[in-house]
């Protein structure tokens, strides 16, 4: 018989099993074109970013903060959609770097608690009483000191720019439609807030460049109060048509539950908040990594069993809810991912997280922490890509694809802010003068 022996036809069969198994994985990890049906779920943006964040809460290292900046900046321009809310992520950066300068600038005018002998420039010192004892205005300004209060600092512009990522990436009225029945009504209060605000500001605008056309005068005290009463009068109106339409819509309406129920209902929710806030704070405290999880867990349990008692006074139905699927386990675990990652090699080489000033000596950037951090990039791979300019193909072409369904992120942000006004009767979508009083 003439042919390839059976341990290479084994091995040839081996290889090509391997590489339709990592074909099938790798078309199914491919991300999709982002449509109504297949979004992401905005809690998966949140919970990656708090993961990133948490990540940031453990170091002081510049390298690794800098590079959990450039995973989300990387994340938010191949992920972030055109909807006005998307935009926010430049003004979270800004703010960061706000938070820099001020802190350099305290520590160059106040001090610094962190003794240097590396002396830059020196400052005239205020004399202050003996009251003010291990307070200094001016003085000597050493590197040591201002390395300290840079690696500080870098970590909370840190935590703001995870944040942002998540302001840009996840819709405000998708992820409060997700939330439970039992925080309904605080739900839509800040959907309004957040729908009227940038109503009322889009108002100034409009009536500003009135003014301009007419010649007159939009800038100072006297512009500014004769803008304010068309404003708030638009304002009123838009708040009429508001109460109008979720009045119709049946809002307020709650089922009658025993008062014992609602007891329970709100020693539980209480007490579990509390108890998560207290676990959180034992997880991100030096000293309480002991007790932080045991309680993070108990204070979660009895946080879910109060929202699922109290979800038992809501009698709304829920339009279009948003699916928890594969991708959105992946985008979430990817944040768990990076956090936890932070965590063991903070207990494993805390030096190598939190790198002295005194002697100053350059930061190392670890290894391991690093190829963790690089996991929160996952998302840029699964999560679906947004239409539009943002994405690889224009609105009108994703909604072709998927069967028909059109429309921006910006048109399903209002449509979801509509129809979290409460239950429809039917499932047509909301009309635009719905959506619009929303």
């Amino acid at each position: 018989m003439t042919g390839r022996p059976a341990p290479v036809r084994r091995t040839a069969a081996l290889g090509a099993t391997s590489t339709t198994v990592f074909s099938a994985v790798c078309t199914a990890l491919r991300a999709p074109r982002a449509d109504r049906a297949g979004a992401l779920h905005a809690g998966a943006w949140w919970l990656w970013a708090l993961g990133l964040a948490a990540a940031a809460s453990r170091t002081t290292n510049p390298l690794l903060l800098a590079l959990l900046v450039a995973v989300t900046g990387y994340v938010v321009a191949a992920r972030r959609t055109d909807a006005p809310w998307a935009r926010g992520y430049h003004a979270f950066l800004k703010l960061a770097l706000l938070v820099l300068a001020v802190r350099l600038v305290f520590a160059t005018v106040l001090g610094s608690p962190i003794p240097g002998s590396t002396v830059l420039f020196a400052l005239p010192e205020v004399p202050l009483p003996d009251w003010a004892q291990g307070v200094r205005i001016g003085g000597r300004v050493t590197a040591e000191g201002l390395a300290f209060a840079l690696y500080d600092a870098l970590r909370l512009a840190t935590l703001l720019v995870c944040l942002g990522a998540a302001n840009a990436l996840a819709s405000p009225a998708r992820l409060l439609k997700s939330l439970p029945a039992a925080l309904y009504e605080a739900g839509m209060a800040v959907v309004v807030a957040m729908t009227f605000a940038p109503q009322l500001i889009a108002d100034v605008r409009r009536l500003r460049a009135a003014r301009r056309l007419r010649g007159r005068d939009d800038r100072g005290i006297g512009a500014l109060l004769r803008i304010g009463l068309p404003v708030l009068e638009g304002a009123l109106e838009r708040s009429v048509a508001l109460a109008a339409a979720m009045d119709a819509r049946g809002y307020g309406r709650t089922a009658r539950v025993p008062a014992a129920v609602r007891r329970t209902t709100a020693v539980l929710t209480v007490g579990g908040l509390l108890g998560v806030c207290a676990g959180v704070y034992g997880l991100l405290a030096a000293e309480g990594g002991a007790y932080g999880l045991p309680v993070l867990l108990g204070g979660l349990a009895a946080a879910l069993g109060g929202l699922w008692l109290g979800g038992r006074r809501s009698v709304r139905s829920r339009y279009r809810p948003d699916r928890w699927g594969t991708r959105a386990w992946l985008v979430s675990g990817s944040g768990a991912v990076v956090a936890a990652a932070m965590v063991w090699a903070g207990a494993a080489d805390p030096a190598a997280l939190h790198p002295p000033v005194v002697p100053l000596t350059a930061p190392e950037l670890p290894l391991w922490p690093a190829a963790a951090v690089l996991a929160g990039l996952l998302p840029a791979l699964v999560a679906p890509v947004p239409p539009g300019p943002s994405g690889s193909t224009p609105a009108g072409a994703s909604g072709r694809a998927s069967g028909g369904r059109t429309g921006t992120a910006d048109t399903e942000s209002r449509t979801d802010t509509g129809a979290a006004a409460g239950p429809r009767r039917s499932g047509k979508p909301p009309r635009a003068e719905e959506a619009s009083c929303a």
